[in-house]
């Protein structure tokens, strides 16, 4: 008999559930915001072992869900990899300059 990976289906809120608040909060954090400058900079998705910060594999988990959970980004699963991109439309609809000023702020 074959094993079976069972992976929790990635979850994203709707453009009108989305909240400044929510999205202020998620970008906050020095990991995360590493994160959405990695995507920023792609013009591609990013798996999860394609991004490159300095925490481990469940920790890294973690920081994208609460990404996700915000609307900063979209996930997707191919097999057994996740692959990430910035809602950068959305956020730029629903926050106009929020997010070109984050990324331009110094780190």
């Amino acid at each position: 008999m074959a094993a079976t990976t069972h992976l929790t289906p990635l979850v994203h809120p709707e453009r009108d559930e989305m909240t400044v608040e929510a999205v202020l909060r998620a970008l906050a954090d020095p990991v995360r915001l590493a994160i959405v400058r990695q995507l920023a900079r792609s013009e591609a998705e990013v798996s999860c072992g394609g991004l490159e910060v300095p925490v481990t594999k469940s920790t890294l988990t973690h920081h994208l869900g609460i990404l996700r959970a915000a609307g900063v980004l979209a996930g997707r699963q191919e097999g057994t990899t996740r692959y990430n991109s910035l809602r950068r439309n959305d956020l730029d609809e629903l926050f106009p300059g929020l997010l070109d000023g984050v990324l331009a702020a110094r780190r």
